[in-house]
């Protein structure tokens, strides 16, 4: 067996950080939108 399934650093499941990321970028992205769309509003 390779040493690094011995040894593994988190036993979380990969699922939940897989799910975590989604979720920051998601909303990362759908603040800068939010941002773009608030400043178009003002310009006019």
């Amino acid at each position: 067996m390779n040493q690094f399934e011995e040894d593994v650093q988190s036993k979380r499941n990969d699922l939940i950080d897989s799910g975590m990321g989604f979720i920051y970028s998601f909303g990362f992205f759908t603040l800068i939108f939010v941002i773009g769309i608030v400043i178009k509003l003002i310009a006019g």
